[in-house]
């Protein structure tokens, strides 16, 4: 059975300052998501597509697009304004991208399998890959299923800044029962993790608490569902226009409640980190080396 991979990679990285999804950060230059696609095509994908804006495609085909088309089939989607659905029109002041469901539903016409879908510039690990290949064979052919791999928050902040994390609730059977975009979480000099975004001393949060780090699985009829409730969402009065974006963890807790989505929450050992701030990179730098070192990749990717 046929599997993709879609990597957005279309962010702006405002708060990195520079364009964190090329950054070279592995020992021997590699880009984040080289491990990313390393360990997906281990894990028996067959498809990259790459979302991206138009004006990076000719750097993206030079510096990895080209490299490893050797190994597996690429696609490029191209995540503009101009691909609004509804017909919608962006405020002509606007210069953020519309967010990750956007993203997504800019890829509808090159996927046509299961598929999973990271962000370009997070480590999601071997094992979470395993994990997700074996949930979107089983997606193969089905309705209102989905899967994402969870995190524990404890894992996925940063000690050099806030960030923002769909933090999880799932039943006794493993399946998702919310997920709540929670913004501003910061680590305390005290140990605790707190959100600050409406209290500066901050509401404490369960360390152990599953978040989202949009590593999701889908059935390709979820594009369908995406350019309706985007198209809702464009529409809206609400958010400020030159602002506001839909993201995944938004638009799967609305599935799961009015149209009875059920997402399966992969359990694996598999250890996250990524790159928010330029303060994270020799951290990230740091851990990669040592997986390198261990042999859990070769030399050079």
């Amino acid at each position: 059975m046929n599997t993709t991979l879609l990597i957005m990679a279309a962010g702006l990285g405002s708060r990195y300052g520079g364009n964190k999804q090329i950054d070279r950060i592995g020992p021997n230059g590699e880009i984040l998501m080289e491990y990313s696609i390393h360990d997906a095509i281990e894990a028996g994908f067959d498809k990259v597509v790459f979302v991206i804006r138009k004006s990076m495609a000719d750097l993206f085909r030079e510096m990895i697009g080209d490299k490893i088309s050797k190994k597996v089939k690429v696609e490029y989607a191209f995540q503009e304004y101009d691909s609004l659905p509804g017909g919608f029109q962006a405020p002509a002041d606007r210069t953020k991208p519309y967010g990750t469901v956007h993203a997504v539903t800019c890829a509808k016409n090159v996927i046509h399998e299961p598929f999973a879908v990271i962000n370009a510039d997070d480590y999601y690990g071997r094992d979470a890959f395993a994990a997700m290949a074996d949930s979107l064979h089983r997606l193969q052919g089905t309705e209102g299923r989905a899967s994402m791999v969870a995190y524990y928050l404890k894992n996925t902040v940063s000690e050099n800044g806030h960030v923002t994390r769909g933090v999880c609730t799932k039943d006794g059977d493993g399946n998702l029962l919310r997920v709540t975009e929670t913004y501003k979480i910061l680590p305390f000099p005290d140990g605790t993790i707190r959100d600050i975004n409406d209290d500066p001393d901050g509401v404490i949060l369960d360390p152990n608490a599953l978040v989202s780090m949009n590593f999701w699985g889908f059935a390709p009829s979820f594009f369908a569902e995406g350019e309706k409730y985007l198209a809702s969402f464009l529409a809206s009065p609400e958010g400020d226009p030159l602002k506001k974006e839909y993201v995944l963890p938004a638009l799967v807790d609305t599935l799961m409640h009015e149209q009875g989505l059920k997402v399966e929450v992969l359990s694996t050992d598999a250890v996250w980190f990524g790159v928010t701030y330029k303060e994270d990179k020799q951290y990230v730098a740091g851990e990669l080396k040592k997986l390198h070192d261990r042999g859990v990749y070769p030399a050079a990717l």
